[in-house]
């Protein structure tokens, strides 16, 4: 009964953390029309690192600074800087279904990145997935060429899911010399205070605009969206669930499509469609051998 519960306890915290990552795709895309992104960027990573801290502190012997910081320092660069800071801009050129769905091919780059630095095996099962996905990839991108004329945004897309990928190799291969909390925890708040640092020196703080929606977005990314989802993400890796994320993160960019159809009216075109299931499937199929051989935890974010 016992190992029923906790399995039912795992199953509900998965579906929570897909809940919350394809919802905050289009809340994120309508903050960043009242904020300047660096900023925006920056307030949620650093507010939800710090709520993160609090939770830590009781753990701080584990965060070993001194000897870690350079550690830190590349995962936050990779996680945040990059990651969130390229996300954000390139939240600006796309409509948020279709920048989640282009975001989503990481698990695709992360494939190979795994077979190139961590010597992980390269199957027929993962080639199909990568096939797959990358005629995914180009039927979504030909709706970002010609509907919404913007190369940027699908190029920002891709970088996203990139820097995604190498920042979760590096954790990967540093994660017995660095708690793996704490690496999040530090992450987040070294991250989010260069991007608001940067934000305050290239941005214009008077450009913002207070408002309802202005406030519940940074609200939601600094609590649900960065700092809840990062201990759920972690909780359910700890209890060895790190292959059902992997198996079901695909519902994402769907889930995100669908919300931004309903509340956004973005519009969701045929090839969007297809591509977007052809990714879906991509990524299913490259997970698939990962979770046989418990390989990477594969989302940081």
């Amino acid at each position: 009964m016992g190992n029923e519960s906790s399995k039912l306890m795992s199953y509900t915290l998965l579906v929570l953390l897909i809940l919350i990552w394809g919802v905050s795709w289009p809340i994120y895309k309508n903050g960043v029309n009242f904020m300047p992104p660096l900023l925006f960027a920056g307030v949620r990573a650093f507010v939800g690192g710090a709520i993160l801290v609090l939770i830590a502190w009781k753990n701080r012997h584990r965060l070993n600074f001194k000897s870690n910081w350079r550690y830190y320092l590349i995962s936050a660069t990779l996680n945040i800087v990059l990651y969130l800071g390229i996300q954000t801009v390139g939240l600006i050129y796309l409509p948020g279904g279709l920048f989640s769905v282009l975001v989503y091919f990481q698990p695709v780059l992360l494939g190979i990145l795994a077979w190139w630095f961590l010597g992980e095996a390269m199957t027929i099962t993962k080639i199909l997935g990568l096939v797959l996905g990358f005629i995914g990839i180009f039927l979504v991108s030909i709706d970002g060429l010609t509907i919404h004329v913007s190369a940027i945004g699908v190029s920002l897309a891709l970088a996203t899911a990139l820097v995604w990928a190498s920042g979760v190799v590096y954790v990967k291969k540093n994660k017995t010399r660095v708690d793996p909390y704490w690496m999040v925890v530090m992450q987040l708040v070294i991250g989010g205070a260069v991007l608001l640092a940067g934000g305050f020196a290239t941005e214009d703080p008077s450009s913002i605009t207070w408002n309802s929606e202005l406030i519940f977005s940074l609200i939601w990314g600094a609590t649900a969206g960065m700092a809840i989802a990062q201990i759920l993400y972690y909780k359910l890796i700890n209890e060895g669930e790190a292959s059902k994320v992997g198996a079901f993160t695909f519902i994402v960019p769907i889930l995100s499509v669908i919300i931004s159809a309903i509340f956004l009216d973005e519009a969701i075109t045929l090839n969007l469609f297809y591509g977007m299931i052809l990714v879906g499937l991509s990524i299913y199929l490259v997970n698939f051998q990962r979770k046989r051989k418990d390989k990477l935890p594969k989302y940081e974010s």
